[in-house]
Protein backbone atom coordinates (compact mmCIF):
# COMPACT_ATOMS: atom_id res chain seq x y z
CA UNK A 1 0.00 0.00 0.00
CA UNK A 2 3.30 2.59 0.85
CA UNK A 3 4.01 1.59 -2.89
CA UNK A 4 0.76 2.77 -3.93
CA UNK A 5 0.74 6.10 -1.93
CA UNK A 6 3.97 7.31 -2.96
CA UNK A 7 2.95 6.23 -6.63
CA UNK A 8 -0.31 8.76 -6.24
CA UNK A 9 1.80 11.38 -4.57
CA UNK A 10 4.12 11.68 -7.82
CA UNK A 11 1.91 10.99 -10.17
CA UNK A 12 0.06 14.28 -8.14
CA UNK A 13 3.26 16.56 -8.23
CA UNK A 14 3.00 16.30 -12.29
CA UNK A 15 -0.35 15.56 -13.46
CA UNK A 16 -2.91 16.20 -11.05
CA UNK A 17 -6.48 16.09 -12.87
CA UNK A 18 -5.94 11.96 -12.97
CA UNK A 19 -4.75 11.09 -9.87
CA UNK A 20 -8.21 11.14 -7.86
CA UNK A 21 -9.63 8.70 -10.30
CA UNK A 22 -6.46 6.65 -10.84
CA UNK A 23 -5.98 6.33 -7.27
CA UNK A 24 -9.58 5.06 -6.72
CA UNK A 25 -9.14 2.16 -10.07
CA UNK A 26 -5.87 0.89 -8.66
CA UNK A 27 -7.46 0.34 -5.49
CA UNK A 28 -6.37 3.07 -2.91
CA UNK A 29 -8.49 3.94 0.50
CA UNK A 30 -10.35 6.56 -0.37
CA UNK A 31 -8.84 8.29 2.95
CA UNK A 32 -5.70 8.16 1.88
CA UNK A 33 -5.78 9.01 -2.12
CA UNK A 34 -7.44 12.03 -1.08
CA UNK A 35 -4.05 12.70 1.35
CA UNK A 36 -1.99 11.72 -1.41
CA UNK A 37 -3.46 13.68 -3.78
CA UNK A 38 -3.37 16.76 -2.06
CA UNK A 39 0.56 16.41 -0.85
CA UNK A 40 1.48 15.59 -4.21
CA UNK A 41 0.06 18.59 -5.76
CA UNK A 42 0.98 20.97 -3.12
CA UNK A 43 4.55 19.48 -2.77
CA UNK A 44 4.70 19.52 -6.41
CA UNK A 45 3.74 22.98 -6.91
CA UNK A 46 6.02 23.71 -3.95
CA UNK A 47 9.07 22.03 -5.37
CA UNK A 48 8.38 23.73 -9.15
CA UNK A 49 7.63 27.01 -7.86
CA UNK A 50 10.88 27.58 -6.01
CA UNK A 51 12.91 25.09 -8.44
CA UNK A 52 11.98 27.63 -11.10
CA UNK A 53 14.04 30.75 -10.76
CA UNK A 54 17.20 28.71 -9.91
CA UNK A 55 16.94 27.01 -13.50
CA UNK A 56 16.33 30.05 -15.56
CA UNK A 57 19.15 32.06 -13.52
CA UNK A 58 21.35 29.17 -14.31
CA UNK A 59 20.23 28.72 -17.68
CA UNK A 60 21.38 32.31 -18.16
CA UNK A 61 24.23 32.28 -16.61
CA UNK A 62 25.05 29.03 -18.64
CA UNK A 63 24.31 29.79 -22.31
CA UNK A 64 27.12 32.20 -23.34
CA UNK A 65 29.88 29.91 -21.12
CA UNK A 66 28.61 26.91 -23.35
CA UNK A 67 28.31 28.73 -26.54
CA UNK A 68 32.24 29.97 -25.74
CA UNK A 69 33.21 26.49 -24.97
CA UNK A 70 31.46 25.03 -28.43
CA UNK A 71 33.97 23.99 -31.47
CA UNK A 72 33.50 26.74 -34.54
CA UNK A 73 32.62 23.87 -36.78
CA UNK A 74 29.39 23.07 -34.40
CA UNK A 75 28.75 26.91 -34.44
CA UNK A 76 28.32 27.37 -38.09
CA UNK A 77 26.40 24.46 -38.38
CA UNK A 78 23.98 25.62 -35.20
CA UNK A 79 23.89 29.68 -36.29
CA UNK A 80 21.11 29.84 -34.33
CA UNK A 81 22.02 28.03 -31.26
CA UNK A 82 24.40 30.96 -29.27
CA UNK A 83 22.32 33.81 -30.57
CA UNK A 84 20.89 35.45 -28.10
CA UNK A 85 18.96 37.95 -30.66
CA UNK A 86 17.31 36.49 -33.65
CA UNK A 87 17.02 37.69 -36.41
CA UNK A 88 14.06 40.14 -36.97
CA UNK A 89 13.18 39.36 -40.22
CA UNK A 90 12.14 35.32 -39.57
CA UNK A 91 8.39 35.39 -38.81
CA UNK A 92 7.50 33.83 -35.31
CA UNK A 93 5.79 30.32 -35.11
CA UNK A 94 3.91 29.72 -32.13
CA UNK A 95 2.58 26.11 -31.32
CA UNK A 96 -0.88 25.54 -30.25
CA UNK A 97 0.75 25.19 -26.49
CA UNK A 98 2.11 28.74 -26.50
CA UNK A 99 -0.66 30.54 -28.13
CA UNK A 100 -2.92 29.25 -25.30
CA UNK A 101 -0.48 30.04 -22.81
CA UNK A 102 0.08 33.61 -24.22
CA UNK A 103 -4.20 33.89 -24.49
CA UNK A 104 -4.42 32.45 -20.84
CA UNK A 105 -1.68 35.10 -19.34
CA UNK A 106 -2.91 38.23 -22.03
CA UNK A 107 -6.70 37.05 -21.07
CA UNK A 108 -7.15 35.80 -17.71
CA UNK A 109 -4.14 36.75 -16.06
CA UNK A 110 -3.11 35.89 -12.45
CA UNK A 111 -6.72 33.93 -11.73
CA UNK A 112 -6.16 32.41 -14.71
CA UNK A 113 -3.22 30.39 -14.02
CA UNK A 114 -4.09 30.33 -10.53
CA UNK A 115 -7.40 28.78 -11.17
CA UNK A 116 -6.54 26.71 -14.70
CA UNK A 117 -3.01 24.86 -12.91
CA UNK A 118 -4.09 21.72 -11.61
CA UNK A 119 -6.73 21.44 -14.25
CA UNK A 120 -5.36 22.53 -17.61
CA UNK A 121 -1.88 23.58 -17.38
CA UNK A 122 0.36 20.58 -15.42
CA UNK A 123 1.48 21.44 -11.72
CA UNK A 124 5.24 21.80 -13.15
CA UNK A 125 4.22 24.23 -15.96
CA UNK A 126 1.27 26.45 -13.68
CA UNK A 127 4.43 26.84 -11.22
CA UNK A 128 7.21 27.71 -13.66
CA UNK A 129 4.35 30.75 -15.32
CA UNK A 130 3.34 31.56 -11.72
CA UNK A 131 7.19 32.35 -11.12
CA UNK A 132 8.11 33.38 -13.84
CA UNK A 133 4.82 36.39 -14.26
CA UNK A 134 3.74 37.06 -11.00
CA UNK A 135 6.46 35.68 -8.63
CA UNK A 136 6.70 38.86 -6.50
CA UNK A 137 3.06 38.90 -5.44
CA UNK A 138 2.85 38.47 -1.79
CA UNK A 139 0.33 35.33 -2.17
CA UNK A 140 0.71 33.47 -5.00
CA UNK A 141 1.45 30.51 -3.23
CA UNK A 142 -1.49 30.60 -0.55
CA UNK A 143 -3.67 31.13 -3.88
CA UNK A 144 -2.22 28.29 -5.98
CA UNK A 145 -2.83 26.40 -2.43
CA UNK A 146 -6.34 27.11 -1.91
CA UNK A 147 -6.77 26.08 -5.61
CA UNK A 148 -5.01 22.80 -5.46
CA UNK A 149 -7.34 22.09 -2.13
CA UNK A 150 -10.32 23.24 -4.20
CA UNK A 151 -9.68 21.36 -7.35
CA UNK A 152 -9.22 18.32 -4.77
CA UNK A 153 -12.81 19.15 -3.44
CA UNK A 154 -14.55 19.01 -6.98
CA UNK A 155 -12.48 15.74 -8.35
CA UNK A 156 -13.67 14.43 -4.68
CA UNK A 157 -16.81 15.30 -5.50
CA UNK A 158 -17.06 13.74 -8.92
CA UNK A 159 -15.82 10.90 -7.59
CA UNK A 160 -18.41 10.78 -5.40
CA UNK A 161 -21.15 11.71 -7.80
CA UNK A 162 -20.24 8.63 -10.25
CA UNK A 163 -18.95 5.78 -7.85
CA UNK A 164 -19.71 2.94 -10.11
CA UNK A 165 -17.08 4.22 -12.78
CA UNK A 166 -14.48 4.20 -9.86
CA UNK A 167 -15.03 1.37 -7.59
Amino acid sequence: MMIKFLHIVILASVKYILTLPYAMIIGLEYKYAIFAVLAGGIGGFLFFFYLSKPVTRGMNWLHPRMCSLLPQRVKQRFRLLCQRNKPKKKARHFSRKNRFIVHLKSSYGFWGIIIATPVILTIPIGAFLANKYYGKRKHIVKYMIASIIGWAGVLSGIVHLFPKVFF
